[in-house]
């Protein structure tokens, strides 16, 4: 490969990297009304740079929306990136940033000068972006909500949350970089905050810089389901308090026993003096002794108390009863809390 062809293929490369970082611009910008903005727009998606710069410039001397002269901006900073214009790049980015400090610039999709002239800009500036505020369900006093924000620069930060004219202090103190805030959503003295539409500020200070972002959120109040009673437990079961005990021989056995006896006395008085009846008077003895027997085997036997089981028993309704009255305890500190819902709305306005 000829060192011609290896600069044609590297000046190819950028120009498909400053064609997807437009495409991508293109498609997130909002939609423009000026006309002069218009021309510097199309002006930069077809690589006239040099004609892109003075309609931007000459955009933002007339009246523009906020998110126009941040496009306004944009264009600059992606023209003069362009351009190799590295510190002119950079300074219309911060701009930008001022205007959108959410603003961002894909690595793998934009060219490294524009890559490079962004992240001057970002070093520069003293934003709080990305801030977010979770959605969240909790219970006043016993959870928080987590608010999301990135500070580009050490800074003094105060966060608090405003309704009309009333400002409610949530955090203070020196961040950089990415920060979790957890919020308990109360008010100073302790109790839920009132229902209602609230707009959650960061204000961030170094020095004679300052920035603020803000996310606005509603705030709904409900009632705290209370716990059913409950009348067993699951892992374990109330057991049969009788039990029917095994059948016995021990009847039918005796009358066994009565019978041999009786039939025994029969042979050893045959060659006595007793006549026929009464031999068979005898013979009929045992044979109803051994019926009465016979009959009692067979008979299903009478439920007896199971004590092993009533002892048993008397414990879960213990167990039970025990846990109902927690219950009950609970339920009566749930009706006194209150539960909250954080709702994050759309943004309207932009950072400053």
């Amino acid at each position: 490969m000829t060192r011609a062809a290896g600069i044609a293929r590297v000046v190819l490369a950028l120009a498909l990297l400053q064609s997807a970082g437009r495409a991508a611009w293109a498609q997130a910008a909002p939609s423009v009304q000026n006309a002069t903005l218009r021309r510097a727009v199309r002006a930069y998606e077809t690589l006239d740079y040099r004609q892109a710069i003075p309609l931007a410039q000459a955009a933002l001397r007339e009246r523009l929306s906020g998110a126009e002269r941040g496009r306004a901006y944009e264009i600059l900073g992606f023209a003069y990136s362009g351009l190799d214009s590295l510190i002119k790049g950079a300074e219309a980015f911060r701009q930008a940033l001022l205007i959108n400090p959410d603003m961002r610039v894909d690595p793998a999709r934009t060219s490294p000068r524009i890559t490079v002239a962004f992240d001057l800009a970002l070093k520069q500036s003293l934003l709080v972006r990305e801030l977010r505020v979770d959605s969240t369900r909790i219970v006043g006093g016993q959870g928080t909500a987590l608010i999301r924000y990135t500070v580009t620069q050490p800074a003094r930060v105060r966060v608090t949350a405003v309704a009309g004219t009333r400002t409610i202090a949530i955090d203070s103190g020196v961040a950089t970089g990415q920060i979790n805030l957890p919020w308990p959503v109360l008010l100073p003295d302790g109790n839920p905050l009132p229902a209602g539409n609230y707009t959650v500020v960061v204000q961030a200070a170094a020095g004679t810089s300052s920035f603020s972002a803000s996310q606005p959120i509603r705030i709904e109040r409900g009632s705290v389901d209370t716990l059913p009673h409950i009348t067993a437990l699951p892992e374990y079961q109330f057991r049969p308090e009788t039990e029917i005990p095994p059948r016995s021989w021990r009847p039918f056995g005796l009358a066994f026993l009565y019978t041999g006896i009786a039939v025994a006395g029969t042979l050893a008085l045959e060659s006595g003096d007793l006549g026929d009846g009464a031999r068979r008077e005898l013979v009929a003895v045992g044979g109803v002794t051994l019926g009465v027997g016979l009959v009692s085997l067979l008979r299903k036997p009478a439920p007896q108390p199971a004590v092993a089981n009533i002892d048993f028993n008397n414990l879960l309704r213990d167990q039970i009863a025990r846990r109902n009255a927690e219950t009950a305890r609970d339920n009566v500190a749930r009706r006194r809390q209150v539960e909250l819902r954080v709702i994050p709305l759309p943004k309207t306005g932009v950072g400053r």
